[in-house]
């Protein structure tokens, strides 16, 4: 008998019967090199090798303090390019094998967001520590068993939020930390391209939550209420959508999401009371341009006697780190179980990802009806 995740058999063995030893189970001969001991290396185990999943065992597979030890794929040509591109990896078709075995000490989920929560359960009632792909799961309250689960197990969680992980996102992270920007006004975001057509999930559970978790580490303040429309043509599903995000002291984001785009578009924009910063992702260089431009006010109070003057200053781009974000992350990933840190990007960012992602849903339900966040776990979808 099998569960089907997403493409992954997972077996569930009869009464009395036991699976068989996987290879790297055994002790391996070339294990005991310098530098490679237990107590300072996390052994690795992945789940799913589709669109993502070749990037995330390229950068575990290069770690100094990692072993990548499988990947599973029940996909005989995802196994095939696995064993292409490394030869000594262990690969099977079983998600059980990666979460029961006891030569892994954490798991990366990267299959489709349907299969999150199962699996990730899984492997935290097997005593592994998580990595699980954005979005974290496909409810909130799915995420907090997990979250509950993981406190009980005392094991990490870490969701896949790799934009965090960016030069460009760090920088910003301590612009606004240093007050370059002054007082935050907005976020205003446009994130489209031709596809690629998601067959589960809408164009905004695909693509808004980066700018969410983004949002969710730039902005102290926490959302209060979200309102979101959009409309499908091709599959029955949204491929074009636009989010916006009220924050406390008057905070607003504003996210343009599309599947349906001719050209690449991945540009940012922060304004602040002193400075404006233009983020564009897809340049080669200078991907953050501040603004030294802005406006004064002076007079009495009132619209009519206020006096409007505009400020246009010089333009400057701060050097950004080149470093590839998915390495940071995975080296982060690794140092928080070693050292026991609780990750920036836990399942709490998870979750507040999620809820976000499940008040735009009902906001698109009800044609773009305002969503209070205050009890968005107890409503209906």
């Amino acid at each position: 008998m099998h569960d089907d995740f997403g493409g992954l058999a997972v077996p569930r063995p009869r009464r009395g019967e036991r699976l068989s030893e996987q290879s790297w189970e055994r002790p391996e001969q070339g294990r005991k090199k310098a530098g490679w001991s237990d107590k300072n290396v996390i052994r690795v185990g992945v789940i799913g090798y589709g669109y993502w999943g070749p990037n995330v065992v390229r950068n575990f597979h290069g770690l100094a303090n990692c072993k990548l030890i499988a990947v599973c794929d029940k996909s005989p040509t995802a196994s095939t390019r696995v064993l292409a591109s490394y030869p000594g990896l262990e690969v099977t078709s079983d998600a059980r094998d990666i979460f029961t075995s006891k030569a892994i000490d954490a798991v990366a989920i990267i299959t489709p967001v349907a299969t999150h929560y199962e699996l990730a359960r899984l492997c935290l009632e097997n005593g592994k520590h998580v990595f699980v792909e954005k979005p974290f799961t496909a409810t909130a309250a799915q995420a907090e068993e997990l979250i509950e689960l993981a406190e009980q197990k005392q094991l990490k969680i870490m969701v896949d939020h790799t934009f965090l992980f960016t030069g460009a996102v760090r920088k910003m992270k301590e612009l606004i930390e240093q007050r370059v920007l002054g007082t935050l006004y907005y976020y205003d975001s446009v994130r489209v391209n031709l596809g690629l057509f998601q067959h589960d999930v809408n164009v905004i559970w695909d693509l808004a939550p980066h700018d969410f978790s983004i949002m969710d580490y730039l902005i102290a303040e926490r959302p209060a209420a979200v309102a979101a429309t959009g409309a499908a043509h091709v599959n029955g599903l949204e491929d074009m959508a636009y989010v916006t995000i009220y924050f406390p002291n008057d905070i607003i984001a504003h996210i343009s999401v599309n599947w349906l785009s001719p050209v690449k578009v991945r540009t940012t924009l922060i304004g602040g009371e002193q400075r404006m910063l233009l983020w564009n992702d897809l340049a080669a260089d200078e991907k953050i341009k501040i603004y030294d431009k802005g406006i004064n006010t002076t007079g009495e109070q009132g619209v009519y006697n206020l006096l409007v003057s505009y400020r246009s200053g010089d333009m400057w781009a701060p050097k950004i780190d080149q470093t590839e974000a998915l390495r940071v992350e995975a080296e982060y990933f690794v140092d928080c179980i070693l050292h026991d840190k609780k990750p920036l990007n836990d399942g709490e960012a998870g979750l507040r990802v999620v809820r976000l992602l499940e008040a735009a849903s009902l906001s698109l339900k009800k044609h773009g009806a305002l969503v209070d966040l205050g009890g968005i776990s107890s409503w209906p979808l």
